[in-house]
């Protein structure tokens, strides 16, 4: 009877400790709820309509891929008002003299569609700047990538890579 109970206890201890192993969670679990959360996070921004792209490439037509220096080329995208700051390199029909040669607008979207695919949101609207009107089309990944592709009456399409991101505020620049 003796021997029986340090067994006894011994394989009791050994069932618990198995339910605790098994509660643990793998990697693959890990990065499935990581990736889950990150499409929920992009999914909310897609539907506020308000968030930034970050342009790290720009793909011209007929051209090289060209990686973007320091981060500061940008598409501020918002219902009331649009901001777009990127380079262009390509073909440019009828371009304003003394113009800087970059695609520089500020104005209101219109025309927004957004569409939900399985891997990807495809946002498409136009704006008129003040010298042309801007056709854009957003594929925003759940990752966070996504692709901007930009043509207007004046210039040939160029399309950019990069990233979107929630709205800088005035608190969060300080």
């Amino acid at each position: 009877m003796k021997t029986k109970r340090p067994i006894l206890l011994i394989v009791l201890v050994c069932f618990l400790s198995f339910g605790v192993f098994a509660q643990e969670k793998t990697k693959k679990e890990l990065k499935a709820e990581k990736d889950l959360q990150q499409q929920k996070e992009i999914e909310t921004l897609i539907d506020s309509k308000k968030f930034d792209f970050e342009a790290q490439k720009a793909n011209p037509q007929g051209g090289r891929l060209i990686f973007l220096d320091y981060n500061t080329y940008f598409l501020k995208f918002n219902t009331e008002k649009t901001t777009c700051d990127l380079p262009f390199f390509g073909r440019g029909f009828n371009v304003p003299y003394g113009g800087d040669g970059g695609i520089k607008f500020e104005g209101t979207p219109e025309n927004i569609k957004i569409e939900k695919n399985k891997k990807n949101y495809i946002i498409r609207a136009t704006v008129r700047g003040k010298d042309d009107s801007y056709d854009l089309m957003l594929s925003v990944f759940f990752n966070g990538g996504a692709t901007l592709s930009v043509n207007s009456n004046n210039r040939g399409p160029i399309s950019y890579d990069g990233e979107i991101r929630a709205p800088k505020t005035e608190k969060s620049i300080k």
